[in-house]
């Protein structure tokens, strides 16, 4: 296939850039430095009587567009946790590592089923970019849409947040892939790579690939994996393996640049998701209901099924105007689809409804960073980001007929459809200025205005202050405040028509059927860092934040699919320690945290509801359902002889459990174990290798025991897994 002409992309987009440039000019200085933004210019030789494939030019300026980049996303007054390729690699499965058992290891951030987190007491609420651009959130299910294979840096942003970031502010996992650029193993090649297989527990078999570099102006990285397992959703008994719970998940991810000149070039990303899920199922229940002519199966025999899939694509254009002024503009489009199948016997004699269900949504829009350095002390930053998606729900279920109080009036099932379309915008806008009144203070403040009108229309002007400042050379301290305005998420909308299933054995408890509220909320964060000595840095850092309309979800469906809805007060806070070690060979980490995440009464989405909980829960604070009072999470790493020893465990006080969350599951802890060794054979060359064992002490613990507000199922932790890993580079 013939190549997109990049003179006439540039010409397109920069015919939008003076407009965009006058809304957000700004600068390129983050307030805490890190590697990649400290090249220094005078590193950029690029020479007019040079070729334009002189690939030595091209990676240096790279190079230099890369901070540039960066730098456009200041985190002054934020705490951040970064995870380098470094890093990853000391993870028991390394760089095969699913990117949410990445993020376990920072701070704050609790576990729970279906791949799910929680950082500081928010119900996902997570923004992904990846190289600075939002990606739209998918629906959400059981697989990971992102690799952690193409990551070369993962940054977690937590707390109060500097301006342009909004909508989803619990935490920012900002991702820096891997690419020409980034080239760890020596000189780029014009094509090179690594593929691999991982083998394990449970039918695990996967089979991996990379696939990188540069020719001339041009530079790639494209990587794929093609995986299956019999354990493709938390076990809901505490059995050693699942019944029903096969799954393959297909993804990939790609990137292509090329450098116009030293200081501008066109990038283009691009990424899918496809994954089937078997639902698993649970022996030994009895049906509920009576279908005529019809034997019920055993419930260990049921066959329901989900899939998933997601594809975005990212268009940039990045220009380093001056040693001033930098700006980069992407146009996104992302599709993402659930469709929920029943076992259409199954479901009916023991639920009481068999409904195949299918969200859709498509989101499509443009986002614009600029920053301009006005002098050495000021920095602004500014810009755009606009949204347009289209949402859809299509539900077709099969129900009986019921009385009033519930009971089955026939055994003849009767058909419903229950669909609903829509489709709505997002504009938001930001201006900043990052001050330095001295070389130890930095203040960065600002404001965003963000307008939506998708299921709700709603607007707010939230104002931003973050500040940190260098106590000494080995103390850092930092405080931000923000104000958040949190949309609800379109893909996690309800559209059930309450009045459509009166009468049947579907019907919910309430009749209220109030779409989502945008969430409110005053965040305040304080923090220190210290290098206690040059190997041990110690941080702590507490927040606190108090919300109105708070947002939750919840599984309350027979679907796999989870609901938003609001609570009218939330309050949420707590405090974090964290500790790193690192001395020659041996590196060691621990977080700790203890958060406590409180919400009083039901606002929007009350028919999912029974009116006894739901009068206990307007009239008591209550404990969401994913608050963690405390979190845990600590590793090790040795390098010796050649061979690279990890270890990794997770502890967890347990979540939420019994009448309107008022109990809580008991504790939990797990230790991951792995080695990695490189070989070099003949014939063969060099090869990759790894052995990891998942659970070592194979304890068995519930991440959720079926009650709760808004939980469906029990949910195991999987038993010990053993897996192998070998990859051989090229």
């Amino acid at each position: 296939m013939t190549p997109f002409p990049p003179r006439t992309l540039v010409a397109a987009l920069t015919a939008v850039l003076p407009a965009l440039a006058s809304v957000s000019a700004l600068a390129q200085q983050a307030a805490r430095p890190s590697p990649s933004s400290e090249v220094p210019d005078d590193t950029v030789t690029v020479q007019p009587s040079a070729s334009a494939g002189s690939l030595g030019e091209v990676r240096v300026s790279a190079k230099r567009l890369d901070a540039a980049r960066n730098a456009l996303s200041p985190d002054t007054g934020s705490s951040l946790y970064n995870f380098n390729s470094d890093d990853i690699a000391r993870l028991p499965q390394g760089a095969a590592t699913p990117l949410n058992q990445v993020l376990l290891q920072a701070p704050g951030v609790v576990q729970d089923s279906y791949g799910q987190l929680h950082v500081r007491g928010d119900h996902s609420n997570l923004q992904y970019r990846i190289n600075g651009v939002v990606i739209p959130e998918p629906i959400s299910g059981f697989g990971q849409m992102l690799d952690t294979r193409f990551a070369n840096q993962i940054n977690v942003l937590t707390g109060a947040l500097p301006a342009q970031y909004g909508y989803r502010t619990a935490g920012v996992i900002d991702i820096q892939t891997k690419g020409a650029a980034s080239d760890e193993d020596g000189p780029t090649k014009p094509f090179g790579g690594e593929i691999g297989t991982v083998l394990g527990s449970n039918g695990r078999r996967e089979l991996n690939a990379q696939v990188q570099g540069a020719q001339g102006p041009w530079s790639y990285y494209l990587s794929g994996t093609l995986a299956e397992s019999n354990l493709g959703i938390e076990n809901p008994t505490g059995n050693r393996s699942a019944t029903h719970d096969h799954t393959t998940q297909n993804k990939s991810f790609g990137m292509l640049s090329y450098m116009i000149d030293a200081d501008s070039r066109v990038g283009l990303m691009f990424g899918t998701s496809n994954g089937r899920f078997q639902i698993p199922t649970r022996p030994g229940l009895a049906p509920q209901f009576t279908l005529d002519g019809a034997v019920p199966p055993a419930s260990q025999d049921l066959n329901a099924n989900q899939r998933e899939q997601t594809d975005f694509q990212i268009l940039s254009y990045q220009h380093k105007v001056s040693s001033q002024l930098d700006y980069q503009v992407s146009l996104f489009r992302r599709s993402s689809r659930t469709d929920y199948m029943p076992d259409p016997v199954g479901d009916l004699v023991y639920n009481g409804v068999a409904a195949n269900i299918t969200r859709s949504n498509s989101a499509y829009g443009l986002q614009s960073d600029a920053s301009y350095r006005l002098n050495d002390r000021h920095t602004l930053r500014g810009g755009l980001f606009l949204q347009r998606e289209r949402y859809g729900v299509d539900n077709s279920s099969q129900v009986f007929p019921a009385d009033d109080s519930g009971a089955q009036t026939s055994g003849v099932p009767m058909a419903i459809a229950d669909n609903a379309r829509g489709s709505g915008s997002t504009v938001g806008v930001y201006l900043q200025d990052e001050w330095k009144p001295t070389d130890k203070l930095t203040v960065n403040y600002g404001a965003r205005y963000d307008h939506v009108n998708t299921i709700v229309s709603e607007q707010q002007i939230s104002p931003r202050l973050g500040v940190t400042y260098d106590w000494s050379s080995r103390t850092r301290l930092h405080a931000g405040y923000a104000r958040y305005f949190t949309p609800p998420p379109t893909e996690k909308f309800d559209a059930t028509t309450v009045a459509k299933f009166l009468g049947t054995t579907n019907a919910l408890p309430s009749d209220a059927n109030t779409a989502v509220r945008s969430e409110r909320s005053n965040y305040f964060d304080v923090g220190v860092s210290h290098q206690l000595t040059p190997n041990l840095t110690l941080g702590l850092d507490a927040y606190y934040r108090d919300v109105r309309h708070l947002q939750d979800e919840g599984q309350f469906g027979n679907a796999l699919l989870y609901s938003a809805f609001n609570y009218e007060r939330g309050r949420i806070y707590g405090i974090e320690g964290s500790a790193n070690y690192r001395q020659g060979n041996f590196g060691a980490y621990l977080n700790v945290a203890i958060s406590r995440a409180m919400g009083k009464g039901i606002e929007t989405g009350q028919f999912n509801f029974d009116a006894e909980e739901q009068a206990y829960i307007n009239s008591h604070w209550v404990h969401l359902d994913h608050d963690q009072q405390l979190t845990a999470s600590g590793g090790v790493s040795y390098l010796q002889a050649g061979t690279t020893w990890t270890a990794s465990a997770l502890f967890g006080s347990g979540l939420r459990n019994g009448f309107a969350n008022t109990e809580h599951l008991p504790t939990y802890w797990q230790v991951n174990v792995g080695a990695a060794r490189d070989f070099d054979l003949p014939m063969v060359g060099k090869l990759k290798t790894r052995v990891s064992v998942l659970n070592l002490f194979d304890r068995s613990y519930e991440l959720r025991d079926g009650t709760g507000i808004g939980v469906g199922a029990p949910q195991f932790a999987p038993r010990r897994t053993l897996l192998v890993s070998v990859s051989k580079p090229f």
